[in-house]
């Protein structure tokens, strides 16, 4: 049986933006949370060969060091002309810097250099994994994924890492153009499309009881 999350939660991340929209996704719930990069915990290295085992690393790190239930997201963009790549490197394709655009423009480099011009040869995919952790050593595990292509030129101001070069299938938008809650609002409001809403969903419907 599932574990029920309650106040107050770490968050096992040191991105703004993932931080931001995990809030905006826990808030519902009556959820308190802090971040990883507010208590001043080091970032662990993150060693695992999947997004999965990746968010486990993170979010057991945090639970240790603090004594509170964490709660960790690892998710990247797979491209299939890439043969998986970034995958579970695309925050280190950006660099120390966070450098997004340039990462952004070596994987369309990389495409161009295998002929990779049109969309359906330009398929793509976000994955999301989430773990909840607790100092006992108890695990949630949850993961969403969202189908889409990748274009050129990157289009939108919004949101953060991949989400200019990211088309979901079934909008004329990337993530970069959608507003939050476009991208990751829950019902009724949104459609909980992002690949972290997604994996969210199950999150809530086996740890969160909603009562707002």
């Amino acid at each position: 049986m599932s574990r029920q999350l309650t106040s107050p939660v770490v968050i096992a991340t040191h991105n703004p933006g993932k931080l931001a929209e995990m809030r905006e996704l826990l808030a519902p719930y009556g959820i308190e949370a802090q971040s990883a990069g507010e208590l001043g915990l080091a970032e662990p290295h993150e060693t695992g060969t999947t997004f999965a085992a990746n968010a486990r690393i993170k979010a057991m790190a945090a639970a240790k060091a603090t004594g509170r239930a964490a709660f960790a997201d690892d998710s990247g963009l797979v491209v299939d002309a890439l043969s998986g790549e970034p995958g579970i490197h695309s925050a280190r394709w950006a660099g120390p810097d966070k450098d997004f655009r340039g990462a952004m423009n070596r994987i369309q480099t990389l495409l161009i250099e295998r002929g990779a011009r049109m969309p359906e040869q330009r398929r793509a995919h976000f994955i999301a994994a989430l773990c909840l952790a607790w100092s006992d050593g108890h695990l949630e595990e949850f993961e969403g994924r969202v189908d889409g292509v990748i274009v050129w030129p990157p289009r939108g101001e919004k949101g953060f890492g991949y989400d200019p070069l990211f088309r979901p299938d079934g909008f004329d938008i990337t993530f970069g153009e959608m507003s939050a809650e476009e991208k990751h609002g829950l019902p009724p409001k949104g459609k909980g499309l992002s690949h972290r809403a997604r994996a969210f969903v199950k999150l809530a419907a086996a740890c969160l009881h909603r009562d707002v």
